[in-house]
């Protein structure tokens, strides 16, 4: 089984409290952007409570900082709370990118300008490539967007809808990553 050496492993404190489940039944990986300025405030956020019945909060399995380094906070044989319906068959990865921040749902900053690191892509596509042989059942990728389209009354303006979730966003190179795996696009008009 390969290993891949540059990946800082630190569990949340509540990992152990999440869903075990097999790998086998792991078929999809879920793109997200953190739309928090950092990786030091996606931690404290992972890190909070919101669940109060399992005790568990909302993180992805991997973090890709903006030097490339590959952080795990959930172990892959536990379900992490990161897309709606789609948690129990999915590997969350969140690229550290500020997104909307920290106007998410304003009816008027729902540009997202800020671009993935060279060192971030890199770091993916190593990512993808251990993954795709950890976990050989996996056959699909999917940006948050493509699966999660519920659109919500936007701060600022009850009158005006925006997406809830826009992320990965317009300047992830779907592209680019899709040369480099052998995992298809999935999204919600083509569905598992």
């Amino acid at each position: 089984m390969p290993d891949c050496p540059d990946i800082q492993r630190l569990p949340l404190p509540y990992a152990h409290n999440l869903e075990i489940r097999a790998l086998d039944a792991v078929s999809l990986v879920v793109m997200h952007c953190t739309e928090l300025p950092d990786l030091a405030t996606a931690r404290e956020f992972g890190e909070r409570i919101h669940y109060t019945e399992s005790q568990t909060g909302n993180s992805g399995h991997f973090y890709i900082d903006l030097d490339g380094s590959v952080h795990q906070w959930v172990p892959l044989d536990r379900v992490a709370h990161h897309t709606r319906n789609f948690n129990a068959q999915s590997i969350g990865i969140e690229l550290v990118n500020i997104g909307r921040y920290p106007n998410w749902l304003h009816s008027r900053h729902q540009t997202m300008a800020a671009a993935y690191t060279p060192a971030q892509l890199s770091a993916l596509e190593g990512l993808l490539g251990f993954l795709t042989v950890r976990v050989p059942s996996l056959r699909h990728i999917a940006g948050h967007e493509d699966l999660d389209l519920t659109r919500v009354p936007a701060e600022d303006n009850p009158d005006i809808e925006v997406q809830r979730k826009l992320d990965p966003g317009p300047h992830f190179p779907w592209q680019q990553v899709l040369d480099k795996t052998r995992l298809t696009r999935l999204d919600s008009a083509r569905p598992l």
